[in-house]
């Protein structure tokens, strides 16, 4: 039994499916593509207990091009682990902005929380400082307009630019709290991440909202809580400045009766007494975070419809990008008109760190020929869709399913085949794989030619390895034996011998 125990886990799916996890998690690339060539199956393949995908893993590596490889295979990208965690959780705890950037081109759902603590993708994000993942998450709640900065720091009333978004939305994401009610400003605050706390401060985050009494939450300062208290328990001197200068209250109180120069005397840290000791009579102001990209929701919107890669090319445009020069251009900046291929604004948007460019508004980034402030791109005239929208979570795959048993229900067409030899379905133009084959019994020998004269699909099911010579002298004697007899029974039966000898010297010679 346990042989035949490790014989089903050599040959079956769980040893492929162990193969490919480790592909992902060590980044193997060629490994990951060959595996799923053969099964693209594997692709949804999780591991005992823990429920890890290959996309969790290769996701939680920085592994983007497996993470690509496998969206493109049909995986499901919001597919969750035992505690509840997706592939973008897990990119946004450890920091991996290019794979967050995939999967928000293929529209990952930024909105799905943990099991255990109810934290979503920008709460990691903001727990670890990974500032670079949050404006990635949330490029389609920050319009790609001049005003933006202004609009979502109260500083600006044109009711124009306000109708183009909604700011509601985006106050949700921003301040949805986790158990507790900590919210992604109170995570960033307490760990002191300068840069962070600003980015969330510019995207409109509450500097007002306090935490609740959690059973499953372990809270040392108390409920009642706000960003300022937990800026003063990490003992960052600058988030507490930032905080602040946003509006954040000096005596505001939590369920301990404590404000937040008592909790930073209760944590000694000693430092911040002069800070939190008196509202400042003057607040400083505070410019834009050197995070904020305002053209990134112009060009994953563009990517997301025409592709980033080589999809989507102009038809009479050959400019090749002066970036990167190996892409033929498909978006221009609005302003300068420089001409690019997506893939190198999807770069520049995601990398940029700067509070502003230099002859540009705030968040604006910076042209790499004419150093103008870069608000939003624009698709060339020639620039055409894709057949199929990038945003997806299947893809129609061809496989060959010759095992005789019933495909399970999935979101995946799996057109079937009938079980031939060497049956063979072209892959569609949407998937990256080649054609899949696969043979029935493949530790059998057949002939490759059919039984009387039929086609060369049916096999024959007499031994090829049987000598000619032998069956010829073995018919001739049989014939010449059945030649001699006279009576009528023997006639009948010689009919019938020879009909049956004819009919095995055709199978045998395969005339």
């Amino acid at each position: 039994m346990r042989f035949l125990s490790v014989m089903g886990n050599s040959f079956g799916c769980s040893a492929s499916g162990e193969r490919l996890v480790s592909a992902a998690r060590d980044g193997d690339l060629q490994e990951a593509k060959a595996l799923l060539e053969c099964n693209p199956r594997l692709a949804r393949y999780s591991t005992f207990g823990v429920r890890n995908s290959p996309l969790h893993y290769s996701a939680a590596q920085g592994h983007h091009e497996i993470v690509s490889l496998l969206i493109e295979s049909g995986v499901d990208i919001n597919l969750r682990n035992y505690r509840g965690q997706t592939a973008l959780m897990q990119a946004c705890q450890h920091g991996h902005w290019e794979v967050v950037l995939i999967l928000m081109l293929f529209k990952a759902n930024i909105h799905r929380s943990d099991y255990l603590n109810g934290g979503t993708a920008l709460h990691l994000a903001a727990l670890n400082g990974h500032a670079q993942c949050m404006r990635l998450l949330l490029a389609d709640c920050i319009p790609s307009i001049p005003d933006c900065w202004n609009i979502l720091t109260k500083r600006s009333n044109n009711d124009h630019s306000v109708s183009e978004f909604d700011q509601s939305a985006l106050h949700e994401v921003i301040n949805r709290p986790a158990d507790g009610g900590i919210t992604a400003l109170h995570m960033a605050a307490l760990n002191g991440h300068l840069e962070t706390v600003q980015l969330l401060l510019d995207f409109g985050a509450s500097v007002h909202e306090v935490t609740v009494e959690d059973g499953t939450t372990i809270d040392l300062i108390g409920a009642g809580s706000t960003a300022l208290h937990y800026a003063a328990c990490g003992g960052n001197m600058q988030c507490c400045q930032v905080l602040i200068a946003s509006g954040a209250c000096l005596t505001s109180e939590n369920a301990n009766g404590w404000t937040p120069l008592m909790v930073a005397r209760s944590w000694h840290r000693n430092e911040l007494e002069e800070i939190l000791s008196a509202q400042p009579e003057r607040q400083p102001r505070i410019g834009p975070s050197p995070y904020l990209s305002l053209p990134l929701e112009s060009i994953v919107k563009i990517a997301r419809e025409c592709g980033w890669r080589d999809e989507g090319l102009p038809l009479t445009c050959q400019d090749t990008c002066v970036v990167c020069l190996e892409r033929t251009c498909t978006v221009a900046a609005e302003g300068c008109g420089h001409e690019f291929c997506t893939w190198c604004p999807l770069y520049l948007c995601s990398t940029f760190s700067s509070s502003t460019a230099a002859q540009g508004p705030p968040g604006s980034i910076t042209c790499p020929l004419c150093r103008h402030g870069i608000v939003s791109f624009v698709k060339l005239p020639g620039t055409r869709p894709m057949a199929k929208a990038i945003a997806r979570t299947s893809l129609s795959l061809s496989l060959c399913t010759c095992s005789g048993e019933e495909p399970e229900p999935t979101s995946i067409k799996t057109p079937l085949c009938k079980p031939e030899i060497g049956c063979t379905r072209i892959a569609p133009l949407s998937s990256s794989f080649r054609s899949l084959s696969c043979q029935k019994f493949p530790s059998m020998k057949f002939n490759g030619r059919g039984c009387m004269r039929s086609s060369d699909t049916s096999p024959s099911l007499v031994p090829c390895s049987i000598d000619r010579n032998l069956r010829e002298h073995l018919v001739r004697c049989s014939r010449s034996r059945l030649g001699r007899s006279t009576s009528s029974n023997d006639t009948e039966r010689r009919r019938s011998w020879l009909s049956a000898i004819n009919h095995y010297t055709t199978l045998g010679t395969g005339s």
